[in-house]
């Protein structure tokens, strides 16, 4: 098959090409610009087109005679700030129109989870306005619902992994009893590739996650002890104070305030993904947390050092 996929520099993309070009598919990426080959040697077999989902150019010419599109960009920092639900539609929309343009018979997409009982926050509900839109974009679609992704390139896995390690005591607000079910990120490639070739899925949205369901304080602990370090940790009953912690995690672990700000809003309920449906659908069979953990700790050590082991 023919498959396009946006956020192919990303790394869930970088991480999915290798694995559909194994299974035999032919591999196109969409980037603002192409990936320097010596750091990335593994897309070396990817044909790359110039695009940019926001604004919608080069995306008529890369889904020309496309089978599968891989929808696995977001916007949550950078020219949006506290804008990114309007370009993420925007794209999406950009998306949705041109596949139809193209005749693209499906689409997969990597979202967020649906907090129960609650509305969800700016973050989780863009996500699911993007994933509204992108099963109807094409005849069979499947958007997958997942919460943390445990890897040695994920964001969100790296900013926690920053704090254990640069925090002698590890402060945790009112979010820390909440609950949810991180997913490894080579569960979710098997996910994604599974889904390019499974039998006729409509369009619907499906959980992924690991089998592990635990509370975000018990998450951090956990990377904590697998990491071998000592770091108390101290509650802070009742406070939350998000937008000024945000700020304050952001410095202390070198990331952008404007993309770790709409992370922490989406802590306040738990997000419990159950992927065990999807993993039988898809025949996946899933990595227990404390090896997604070490894992991924192990990769990150082959190009960066860790300071703290």
């Amino acid at each position: 098959m023919e498959i396009l996929i946006l956020g192919i520099t990303g790394a869930v993309g970088s991480a999915l090409a290798p694995g559909l070009l194994a299974d035999g598919h032919r591999v196109r990426g969409l980037s603002r610009r192409a990936p320097d080959l010596r750091q990335h040697p593994h897309l070396a077999e990817v044909e790359f087109f110039a695009g940019d989902a926001v604004s919608g150019a080069g995306l008529d010419r890369a889904l020309r005679g496309v089978d599968v599109g891989y929808y696995l960009i977001h916007s949550m920092e950078g020219p949006s700030g506290a804008a990114f639900p309007s370009f993420e539609r925007r794209a999406a929309e950009h998306y949705a129109f041109a596949a139809r343009l193209a005749g693209v018979r499906r689409t997969l997409y990597l979202g967020g989870p649906v907090p129960p009982g609650v509305r969800p926050s700016p973050h989780l509900a863009s996500r699911l306005a993007v994933e509204s839109l992108l099963l109807g974009a094409t005849p069979e679609a499947l958007a997958f619902r997942a919460s943390i992704v445990i890897g040695a390139q994920s964001r969100s896995f790296r900013f926690l992994v920053r704090l254990v390690e640069r925090l002698p005591v590890l402060a945790l607000p009112a979010w820390r009893e909440h609950r949810t079910a991180p997913v490894d990120d080579r569960d979710v490639s098997a996910f994604l590739r599974a889904g390019a070739t499974v039998a006729d899925p409509g369009a619907r949205a499906l959980d992924i996650s690991g089998p592990d369901v635990l509370s975000y304080r018990a998450l951090i602990e956990r990377i904590r002890d697998l990491m071998m370090l000592e770091r108390p940790t101290l509650p802070l009953p009742g406070i939350t104070l998000t937008p000024i912690a945000a700020r304050v995690a952001a410095l202390i672990a070198g990331e952008d305030p404007d993309f770790i700000r709409p992370l922490m809003e989406s802590l306040d309920s738990d997000l419990l993904p159950d992927g065990a449906a999807a993993a039988a659908l898809l025949g996946v069979r899933r990595h227990r947390l404390d090896a997604a953990i070490e894992h991924a700790l192990a990769q990150w050590e082959t190009s960066e050092p860790l300071a703290a082991r």
